[in-house]
């Protein structure tokens, strides 16, 4: 098939950020398909046109975005990229138009390109919207919640399938009022050929940085963002500074809230004492990061429409063979309990976990098992090359179901592939 994938923040393992469509991409590529991504670049003016060494055919665009940004920029920016990817997937006449959110406008450009060129969308979801903007306070107004709520079950009802990435996603779409059958999870994925490397990278990374050497190492990589709620580690940093004065906390990232969890370390007294902030990394980077952290971390402020979540960090540290301590409830709660491979912390004072992380950092016993479990989960679970192959066969089966429904003279959604509402059932995440 030639596929037009669309993602509004497409990245490779050089740039700083997720890499779950570079990785499902090159590895579509290497089933045979033809490629393109249609993107937005956000430091260079004009447009690009680039064919990377995987045989990914990525088309870029110029729009300035960043975490920082006002709301009403960003959404400018949606509207922007928008435009431009319509007439990009209109003349690159495609078999099927792979769309990935967010932001949730990327189904614009997708489900008219599928219109008009009578082929299928399959639709990708990474976060709820609007659920999640609505729960945040950053949509307010009654029109534009429903507007958005519309256009929401908009871009399902003209999806032939839509992916979820975890299974409270999918519990969202299908509250939207979508069959389920329509519906399959295929969550983050670990990358096994980048995060398990030498031990070396991580001693390397140890010994360049005079304030770590052997002490142990708590590790957040990511984005400063309103959502994330990095400033957690501020005031655990304060607790373990009383009980555990060798532990360190090194934060890897930038964002909205970067400043002010800068100043609030400095109040607190810890900044450059037993907690330390670095400038984001590429992915290729973050891997002797991670291989030097004793344990490793996932933030998010305490909403239940972020318990959904299928945060990229979690799944590189389990393909890292790094424990994880998280801060909030769900479905990878409930991995860390079942497999013992790493901490909750959410529900619990400041004290209460400060206590518990000392107890595990202290204990290397249960550090070695918490290692062998994360990596045994990555292995079992959530390997790249086996979800990228359940990815191309849900499209494969996509565009024969979108095919045989056309030449039936049928509605495209009432005659779905019996192969895809077998894959929807067979969920190995719930």
């Amino acid at each position: 098939m030639k596929i037009i994938y669309l993602h509004q923040y497409f990245t490779t393992p050089e740039m700083a950020g997720g890499t779950r469509s570079y990785e499902m991409a090159r590895r579509l590529v290497n089933k045979g398909h033809e490629v393109h991504v249609v993107t937005s670049w956000r430091e260079k003016t004009g447009f690009l046109a680039y064919t990377y060494p995987e045989g990914i055919h990525v088309h870029w665009v110029h729009i300035p975005y960043s975490n920082e940004m006002p709301y009403m920029r960003r959404i400018l920016a949606f509207v922007k990229y928008c435009i431009w990817a319509g007439i990009k997937c209109f003349r690159l006449k495609g078999d099927l138009v792979f769309a990935t959110s967010t932001p949730l406008t990327v189904a614009i450009p997708g489900v008219i390109c599928g219109k008009l060129q009578r082929i299928p969308l399959v639709f990708e979801v990474r976060d709820l919207w609007p659920a999640l903007p609505i729960a945040m306070g950053a949509i307010k107004s009654k029109f534009l919640m429903g507007f958005t709520r519309r256009l929401e079950r908009w871009a399902y009802l003209n999806s032939e399938v839509v992916v979820a990435l975890s299974p409270g996603m999918k519990e969202g779409v299908v509250e939207a009022g979508i069959s389920s059958d329509r519906v399959v999870v295929i969550p983050n994925s670990c990358d096994f050929n980048i995060f398990d490397v030498p031990i070396e990278r991580g001693l390397k990374f140890r010994s360049s940085r005079l304030w770590l050497q052997d002490r142990p190492l708590i590790i957040y990589t990511g984005t400063f963002g309103r959502i994330n709620g990095v400033g957690y580690m501020v005031a655990l940093a304060k607790e373990l500074l009383k009980i555990a004065p060798d532990i360190r906390i090194l934060l890897i990232g930038g964002g909205y809230d970067l400043l002010s969890i800068t100043r609030a370390a400095e109040s607190a007294g810890v900044l450059n004492v037993n907690l330390f902030i670095e400038p984001a990394m590429p992915k290729s980077e973050i891997a002797g990061a991670l291989s030097a952290a004793t344990i490793s971390s996932s933030l998010f402020i305490d909403l239940p429409e972020m318990r959904v979540n299928s945060a990229n960090k979690f799944f590189d540290s389990l393909a890292s063979s790094t424990p994880i301590i998280i801060n909030y409830c769900g479905w990878q709660k409930t991995i860390l309990e079942r497999f013992d491979c790493g901490i909750c912390s959410w529900d619990m004072s400041y004290e209460k976990a400060a206590l518990l992380i000392k107890n595990r950092l202290s204990d290397n016993v249960w550090l070695l098992n918490a290692s062998l479990s994360a990596k045994n989960v990555a292995q079992e679970f959530f390997s790249r090359d086996e979800l990228a192959t359940r990815l191309e066969l849900i499209l494969r089966l996509a565009k024969d179901a979108h095919n045989k429904n056309y030449l039936d003279s049928r509605d495209q959604h009432h005659n779905i592939h019996p192969e895809i509402v077998r894959e929807a059932r067979a969920n190995r995440y719930e």
